[in-house]
């Protein structure tokens, strides 16, 4: 059992700063991180996009949906391991890279998986909604964990028993001691058996590098 479940979509920029941050401590404290699924099409499905969303929300919720059916049939056939790495390469690719449109097409995600020594024949993924079912129920499994009303990412410490919460939604990337003693902070929180919700609404510009 890994000691953190990280659910992530792939095109979420907040979520994108969270995970490099779990990495950085997971780095200095020797954590094994699950590289879990959440996808924003799933949680939204029941909303109108052109209501609730502006112009461009449906297009980037659904490439996130493709991608984690690669990531999913990647679990499948190689394990839990490689998942974050993959993970890592989308995400460079679509945050510091800004070049979400190379990922589009089936044989853009096919050379991210080839570049990590997996086969590229698993970007078929993308276009296979089969691989909807897992993504679901570990976006189901995350909502039953931290509640209905959230987004990405979700964290469990200990799972999976442990507390899960949604965030920490952070606008930059902690580094050496500040990441250790911003994680420090949120595990107290999270561990305390009466926390419910601390949040505020302003946030600054996303720095995903």
């Amino acid at each position: 059992m890994a000691d953190v479940d990280f659910f992530w979509d792939p095109v979420c920029p907040w979520a994108w700063i969270t995970s490099r941050w779990v990495e950085e401590v997971a780095g200095q404290r020797s954590l094994e991180v699950d590289w879990r699924f959440i996808a924003l099409r799933i949680v939204n499905e029941e909303k109108d996009y052109e209501k609730d969303f502006a112009p461009g929300y449906p297009n980037r919720h659904q490439l996130g949906l493709r991608i984690l059916r690669v990531a999913s049939a990647v679990r499948d056939a190689h394990g839990r391991e490689p998942v974050g790495g993959f993970y890592t390469a989308v995400g460079n690719r679509i945050h510091v890279e800004n070049d979400r449109e190379s990922l589009d097409p089936v044989e853009g995600i096919a050379a991210v998986l080839e570049g990590l020594g997996l086969p590229g024949s698993l970007a078929k993924a993308a276009d296979d909604d089969s691989y909807d079912g897992p993504v679901r129920a570990d976006t189901e499994e995350a909502l039953s964990r931290a509640g209905k009303d959230v987004g990405t990412p979700i964290v469990t410490f200990a799972p999976p028993d442990g507390p899960s919460f949604f965030g920490p939604v952070i606008n930059r990337i902690p580094r050496g001691e500040e990441a250790l003693a911003l994680w420090d902070a949120v595990e107290t929180v999270a561990r305390f058996p009466g926390f419910s919700e601390l949040k505020r609404t302003v946030r600054g510009k996303p720095q995903t590098s």
